[in-house]
């Protein structure tokens, strides 16, 4: 019998595990996990400080209980000091100070990630929040309820931070939001995208203010309000939600990693030491549109990267097909998605990039139901006229259109290959000349 040890019990280390249990029945699984929880879908912060949930319960999809029945063995509330590769031992410390040493056959890290702290003047203060785990989430829904926070300003509008600033005006704050670039969603998509979701949200309330960074946070003990480039603003709380690193500390010294701070992995999440694989946020991925490793910190990467990992060290090889890192968000009713690479990324990355833009109703003039305009920019390489990304946008649900340019990215798809697809036509749905048609025939 292998003993296998997973670190960490999120997404990807939940899906590891699941995985081996389910197919491996042979082996013997322990999970150590340092929170209290386990499985809680940060993508659905926003609802609960928005106050659309009854509570945080259905925030969770799992628990330790859940993993035990499976046949894992559960550590909660225990922490990870070291790990000896050179001897596969474990180091760690219970929830009761008691330390104790765990051996591994494999060993899988699912560590996941941690905010990146800014370095302003006044972060420590009272009343300034981070976003990651479910105690976070739970602070910032509380102190919301406060009738002395009136104001919030939101640092960074990066997915969370645009979702988080819709939650709290709709909690009747005052609510700013700051950006040191020249869009919301620069990771994401284009400024011809955003424009709109832009304009959405200052019309709902929320004061966007890019190309502005904070150089101080103000306050006695509590948050009074900030300093920024271009000015100072009276706030009572700040939200700070300007990106995250990889949680790679225990390996450090040992473990290769990227540029980016993660874990470098092979196409079966393997490490550069033998039988160590990494998962989820720690870890890169495989680039389709890059072609090349990247790190694309998704869920949906981390369930993938898990079930890959859990096969290999389960005996069955299995590579990943690398990512796209499709993604998708939804403000105040107005929907966006995107997959591959933004014509600004792609030309950062050396690519000969040129995008083709189209709009149009999504369904024919004489609809009156549910007709609205949509926004599609695809993004292709000019010497090898390769698909490298695209974005839409809409009140229409749009969102299925999306994953037919994932595949496309990941199958190397041309711009000319879309020309003369076979896209069904039916009023109800779409137009005769529908919008993909129309943005790859007018491509150069």
């Amino acid at each position: 019998m292998s003993k296998i040890v997973i670190i960490g019990s999120n997404h990807a280390g939940i899906a590891a595990t699941n995985t081996i249990l389910g197919n491996y029945k042979d082996h013997e699984v322990t999970v150590i996990e340092r929170n209290s929880y386990i499985s809680y879908l940060g993508c659905g912060t926003a609802f609960w400080v928005a106050g659309k949930l009854e509570g945080p319960d259905s925030l969770f999809y799992s628990s330790g209980v859940k993993l035990s029945e499976t046949g894992a063995h559960v550590l909660m509330e225990t922490e990870v000091k070291s790990v000896d590769f050179a001897n596969k031992m474990v180091q760690a410390v219970s929830k009761d100070g008691t330390a104790f040493e765990q051996p591994y056959d494999k060993l899988i890290l699912a560590t996941g990630s941690r905010p990146i702290p800014p370095d302003i003047k006044g972060i420590d203060l009272d009343n300034v929040h981070y976003v990651k785990t479910f105690h976070d989430g739970g602070d910032i829904h509380e102190a919301l309820k406060s009738d002395d926070v009136k104001s919030v300003a939101v640092i960074g509008a990066g997915y969370i931070g645009v979702e988080l600033a819709e939650a709290v005006q709709l909690r009747g704050k005052k609510t700013y939001m700051f950006e040191a670039d020249s869009s919301i969603l620069p990771g994401y998509y284009d400024e011809w995208i955003t424009s709109d979701m832009q304009a959405h949200m200052e019309k709902n309330g929320v004061a966007i203010h890019l190309e502005e960074k904070i150089e101080e946070i103000k306050g006695d003990g509590k948050v009074t309000g900030i300093v920024t480039t271009k000015g100072s603003y009276d706030v009572d709380m700040v939200i700070v939600c300007v990106g995250f690193t990889a949680n790679t500390q225990l390996g450090e010294g040992v473990l290769e990693t990227t540029p980016s701070g993660a874990y470098k992995v092979n196409l079966n999440q393997e490490t550069n030491q033998p039988d160590v694989y990494a998962v989820g946020d720690c870890a890169v991925v495989y680039s389709n549109a890059l072609q090349d490793t990247a790190y694309i910190a998704l869920a949906t990467n981390a369930v993938r990267s898990g079930i890959v990992a859990a096969h290999n060290v389960g005996g069955t090889p299995l590579q990943s097909a690398g990512v796209q890192g499709s993604n998708g968000i939804s403000i105040y009713g107005y929907n966006m998605v995107s997959t591959g690479l933004t014509y600004k990324g792609a030309t950062a990355a050396g690519f000969d990039a040129a995008h083709t833009d189209y709009e149009d109703l999504q369904k024919p003039g004489f609809v009156t139901d549910d007709n609205h305009s949509v926004k599609i920019r695809i993004v292709y390489d000019k010497t090898t006229r390769r698909v490298l990304g695209a974005q839409l946008a809409s009140f229409n649900d749009i969102s299925m259109g999306i994953h037919m340019f994932s595949l496309a990215v990941a199958k190397q798809v041309t711009i000319d290959e879309l020309k003369l697809l076979d896209i069904f036509f039916l009023p109800h749905f779409n137009q005769p000349y529908n919008y993909i048609t129309m943005a790859a025939l007018s491509a150069e």
